[in-house]
């Protein structure tokens, strides 16, 4: 049984030599990477890596774009044992040195000239990082580095040893067993150090056959790769499932070309978070706002239709003939072109995770046809752990366990995981393996939330950042910050929120705006502005995000747990969160007790009841220089509901 990532290479390539396994957008013409050429360039890439000096149980870093050599890297490593380690491409290189350190990795796989450079400026943190090739030569011509080597001279040389030594690649594969070491990944490092996540074949495989069972998954999917490889969910859906299903999967020629390629490409089979959903939306909604009056009408109308009709159609339900014609109608003029431009025209299978998605946001897309769902996972269960069957896909649960998973919940509302795709441990750290693995099995998933009655789990925030409001009106209340964040990025024109209420006497929130979304809405009403700073101290846009955060009070009053989790007090940020300065993980999740620490004087405003506090931050450009931004912010009150008491 082929139950190892190099194993299930060779297996396509026996049994289904000249089918694509992947292709890659260059100069704009798609090229095809045939199942046997990509076994004959593992083989000679494996080589290369044995005559470097490589072995099994080494650590080999891979850094950059979804590139088909940089898949065949990781195989290649993987064929020998060794462990590939994928970190994020837009990590700054301070970032790089903790990893490479704690992995002791010698090996290193890098894309172009820029992770290049940044893995020499850092090489005498890093002085046993004794080998570094990279896969585009373009800019590295005159590089004389000592172990610098380019993809084509590993190759060539790989080929050369693979010649003189036929059997050496066919009995490394031999070797590789399916609870040996597959793949390290580093957590986003949220309150520390970034943990290295240890995951063997075995688990990552299970995992990946288990979602592809769920959905009926075949060889005949076509995936769009664009997500960072460090990020265990574009990993188990562009690798580990490509390899156990045996579909394509497409690279786009850069970060720019996306919604180009993914309108070429049409896949059968998306992955992304809600960011990205969000952000199509959003460009979406701006270009019907900017269309004439009988394109805008038409839109309403159908989207009307649409949120009425279409998640029914979609989840199987009785519909009446009428409803059923005007949607037909409304498919061929407004959702078919629709999906089509989106890029979504094929896809089968959509899934979102990572945050919650709003339900205004999850509705919109099944309601035009696009079979959006949500799955619950994380990179210490190889991701799959809830899924949403088709029929019984819904915007506040993220779906039931799968095949082969357990669930329980703590007494203090934590969830605990059993299934065959828990991590083998933390690298070097026993102490926190021991935190969250039982002897008996179970993963504490840090997670706080309950399976309701039709067995669909909802997740309410992470259990240490569940509080409780101290003082004031809500004394004793909970208050389940990520909850409140998550609902207020519902919005289109809010694109991040930190919020604060734990042991205080009550819930305030710093906001940054969506500049694209709240400047084309400027626009439209004529309303100046000269960048983020300033359009985000508009009295106009402070009002619209007041409204904001004022249909979410509404709503919150509805919910009896979290009633006293209303915001009484905001102000929108003078610059936008971003990862470079520390605010953001890599993964886009907000560091709150950084950005406490950070922002200090907002908090102390916020809760001082004042209405306005300067502050000047230091920012990284992204050319890599330094400066400072500097405003006086607003600060603005909120209206918050009488909890609406449950029935009796």
């Amino acid at each position: 049984m082929h139950t190892t990532f190099p194993g299930l290479l060779l297996r396509h390539a026996a049994e289904r030599p000249q089918a694509p396994a992947m292709r890659e957008k260059e100069y704009g013409i798609w090229q095809v990477h045939s199942w046997s050429q990509m076994a004959t360039l593992v083989e000679h890439v494996a080589c290369g890596l044995a005559q470097a000096g490589l072995t099994a149980g080494q650590h080999m870093v891979v850094i950059g774009a979804n590139r088909p050599r940089l898949y065949a890297t990781m195989l290649a490593a993987q064929s020998l044992g060794a462990i590939p380690i994928p970190l994020y491409q837009d990590a700054v290189g301070a970032e790089c040195v903790y990893p490479i350190n704690n992995a002791e990795v010698c090996f290193a796989m890098v894309e172009d000239q820029e992770q290049v450079d940044k893995l020499l400026e850092i090489r005498t943190q890093c002085p046993q990082l004794g080998t570094i090739v990279f896969d585009d030569p373009r800019g590295l011509r005159n590089y004389n580095e000592p172990g610098l080597m380019a993809m084509d001279t590993l190759v060539e040389r790989g080929q050369a040893y693979a010649k003189s030594h036929p059997g050496f690649f066919a009995a490394a594969v031999e070797k590789v067993q399916p609870d040996d070491v597959a793949a390290m990944f580093f957590t986003s490092g949220t309150t520390g150090n970034p943990k290295g996540v240890v995951h063997s074949h075995r688990t990552l495989l299970d995992r990946a056959a288990a979602g592809a069972r769920f959905d009926k998954l075949s060889d005949s999917e076509e995936v769009l790769a664009y997500m960072p490889l460090a990020w265990i969910g574009q990993n188990i859906f562009s690798y580990a499932q490509w390899l156990s299903c045996g579909y394509v999967v497409n690279c786009p020629e850069s970060a720019a070309t996306i919604n180009i390629d993914l309108k070429e490409i049409g896949p059968t089979y998306y992955f992304a978070p809600p960011r990205v959903f969000e952000g199509l939306l959003t460009a979406v909604m701006i270009r019907m706002e900017d269309a004439g009056a009988v394109k805008r009408n038409m839109f309403r109308v159908a989207m009307d239709l649409a949120k009425r009709v279409g998640p029914a159609l979609m989840d199987g339900q009785p519909v009446g003939a009428l409803d059923r014609l005007l949607y037909a109608a409304g498919n061929l003029m407004v959702y078919g072109p629709l999906r089509n431009s989106l890029g979504f025209n094929r896809v089968r299978v959509a899934y979102t995770a990572g945050e919650a998605i709003g339900p205004d946001l999850f509705t919109f897309y099944r309601s035009i046809g696009i079979n959006l769902k949500q799955l619950y996972g994380s990179t210490e269960t190889a991701v799959f752990v809830c899924l949403q069957p088709d029929n019984q896909a819904r915007a506040d649960t993220v779906g039931i366990p799968i095949e082969g998973v357990q669930i329980k919940v703590a007494e203090n509302g934590e969830i605990l995981v059993k299934s065959a795709g828990l991590l083998k441990g933390y690298y070097k750290n026993p102490t926190a393996t021991a935190e969250v693995l039982t002897t008996d099995g179970w993963y504490h998933t840090s997670d706080a939330g309950f399976l309701d009655a039709s067995g669909h789990l909802k997740i309410i925030d992470r259990v240490k950042d569940v509080g409780r409001i101290k003082g004031g009106a809500n004394d004793g209340a909970m208050f389940a910050p990520k909850y409140v964040e998550n609902k207020l990025k519902f919005f289109p024109h809010i694109k991040e929120v930190v919020a604060y209420g734990d042991g205080r006497d009550r819930v305030c929130v710093m906001v940054n705006i969506d500049f694209d979304a709240v400047g084309n809405w400027a626009e439209r009403r004529n309303l100046p502005y000269a960048g983020y700073t300033d359009l985000a101290q508009k009295p106009e846009v402070y009002q619209l995000v007041q409204e904001c955060i004022e249909k979410v009070n509404a709503d919150l009053a509805n919910d009896v747990l979290l009633a006293g989790s209303q915001v009484s007090r905001f102000l929108v940020l003078h610059k936008e969160l971003d990862a470079d300065d520390g605010e953001l993980t890599r993964t886009n999740k907000v560091r709150r007790g950084f950005i406490a620490e950070k922002y200090q004087p907002l908090v102390d405003a916020l809760y001082g009841g004042k209405t306005s506090q300067y502050i000047e931050t230091a920012v990284k450009f992204e050319d890599g220089r330094s400066g400072s931004v500097s405003a006086t912010l607003a600060i603005g009150d909120t209206k918050t509901f009488a909890p609406v008491k449950a029935a009796a």
